[in-house]
């Protein structure tokens, strides 16, 4: 069935990225713990701590079936009660306050044969916005979208700065990525097959784009100052997952892994009372850069 060959992809995309980092970080191991979900399905969560570069990483995959919760099919509008749905999320709090948070998330979800679709996207957030590193990113997002549809980038781009954004503080959560949700034919003019490739893609760009940022900034020099922001941005990445994130809404929705969902909070964050950054410093110039529609490539 097409939904076992998702999942059985996203398993390898799970492996391959798990290696690939530890390999990036040069000390940090995954450790991994195999769960089952009461009502149906598992998953696998893999968790480093304590790496050389890496302070908390997850990288979990996920395939769980069963009754979707009132609350589910009201926000999804609709009337069916069976689910499937599989998936591998990301995300990685570095130690160094010069290497950037990343999130990425890409997603299988199944009612039946007509009512179903991918989603997914990933998003750099760094504690300071480096301009090159920014641009970096945002071009190797585009060139993983443009292999699979010349439309994707821009449109994927324009829905993660309106995802991605801290209503409450007015700012970005950082600077942005792709997102996209409820992909499937009709949409896309791709088959399942082809929309299915895109998300691979996503998924194996993973790897060579965060080893890449981890190596350009691993070696640079940093202060307490440094460290005090770091825990302060760390916390609006907080609120935006606790307030604003629509996968934790989910798993807690649906009866989910309480450690798995929030495996993507920060071991340390910081809520300084009314912090703001002096005028011409790097973490000013940062928070100038944290809005939606800034033209990275």
């Amino acid at each position: 069935m097409f939904k076992d060959e998702v999942a059985e992809k996203y398993q390898k995309i799970q492996d391959e990225i798990c290696k690939g980092l530890e390999i990036a970080d040069g000390k940090g191991v995954f450790e991994e713990e195999i769960w089952s979900r009461e009502g149906g399905g598992g998953g696998r969560t893999r968790i480093m701590q304590n790496g050389n570069i890496i302070e908390k990483g997850g990288v979990n995959f996920s395939a769980v079936h069963g009754k979707l919760p009132d609350a589910i099919k009201k926000a999804f509008k609709v009337d069916e009660d069976e689910f499937f749905a599989t998936g591998v999320s990301i995300v990685i709090h570095p130690s160094h306050p010069m290497v950037p948070i990343i999130h990425m998330n890409i997603r299988y979800f199944e009612l039946n044969e007509e009512t179903r679709w991918f989603g997914g996207g990933i998003d750099l957030t760094p504690h300071y916005v480096f301009e090159n590193d920014a641009r970096f990113f945002h071009h190797k997002l585009k060139q993983a979208c443009d292999e699979h549809h010349p439309d994707f980038y821009k449109k994927f781009k324009t829905h993660a700065d309106d995802y991605f954004f801290i209503k409450h503080r007015n700012e970005t959560r950082g600077i942005g990525g792709i997102f996209y949700d409820r992909l499937k034919p009709e949409n896309t003019e791709l088959s399942w097959q082809q929309i299915l490739d895109f998300s691979l893609s996503v998924g194996e760009s993973f790897v060579p784009i965060y080893s890449e940022l981890m190596e350009r900034n691993q070696d640079k020099h940093y202060n307490e100052q440094n460290k005090t922001w770091q825990y302060q941005r760390r916390s609006r990445y907080v609120e935006f997952n606790l307030v604003y994130d629509s996968g934790t809404k989910f798993g807690l929705e649906t009866n989910g892994r309480i450690e798995s969902i929030l495996m993507s909070l920060p071991p340390q964050a910081n809520w300084d009372y009314n912090l703001q950054p002096k005028p011409d410093s790097d973490e000013y110039k940062t928070m100038q850069l944290l809005r939606k529609g800034i033209d990275w490539v």
